[in-house]
């Protein structure tokens, strides 16, 4: 197949994917330059092997593709991460919703404040998952990927899918009761 074919079958396959890609690179970077870094890398080594990609879900490929690139860029630069600090602006996405939300008066600045709140709450209470726990609520919850997806994205079988995510949920649940005592 000659570059240009290559490029074409790429840019069908996996473009639609971007999103999610950077999605799953993000939580557990913790950081946009370094996700983009992921997402970057991982691109390469799909177009790189393309040849081995038959048709099967591009979107669970490339999220594989992935999670091993983050684990690669893990090692490189595991010091530098445990120095990181929390930076809730770089989790949240919370302008966008925020700036929609301001439009409709039906909407008080104490529900936006709020929400706010919860999505900083459970944004904190995710960042304090161990990362096998946290790329499984990652991909369940907001990528919406099956069991079955997820397990052929992390490598794992199914009932470890599903005792991770229990898992995940359980200490999900710890962490917002710990920080909202009231409920």
């Amino acid at each position: 197949m000659d570059k240009q074919s290559r490029v074409k079958r790429f840019e069908k396959v996996f473009v639609t994917h971007l999103d999610a890609a950077y999605a799953l690179a993000h939580w557990p970077t913790r950081d946009e330059r370094n996700a983009e870094d992921v997402v970057q890398e991982a691109c390469l080594r799909a177009f790189k092997f393309l040849d081995s990609f038959h048709g099967e879900n591009g979107r669970s490929w490339l999220l594989a593709i992935v999670r091993n690139t983050y684990y690669t860029w893990l090692e490189k630069n595991q010091t530098q991460m445990l120095n990181v600090p929390f930076d809730e602006h770089a989790l949240a996405t919370e302008g966008y919703e925020m700036a929609a939300l301001e439009h409709d008066a039906d909407y008080r600045v104490d529900r936006l404040l709020q929400q706010a709140d919860c999505r900083r709450l459970v944004n904190h209470a995710l960042d304090q998952l161990p990362t096998e726990f946290r790329e499984v609520i990652v991909l369940r919850e907001l990528e919406d990927m099956s069991y079955k997806e997820i397990a052929a994205v992390a490598n794992i079988p199914l009932g470890t899918v599903m005792s991770r995510l229990a898992r995940a949920r359980k200490l999900l649940l710890q962490y917002l009761q710990q920080a909202n005592p009231e409920s």
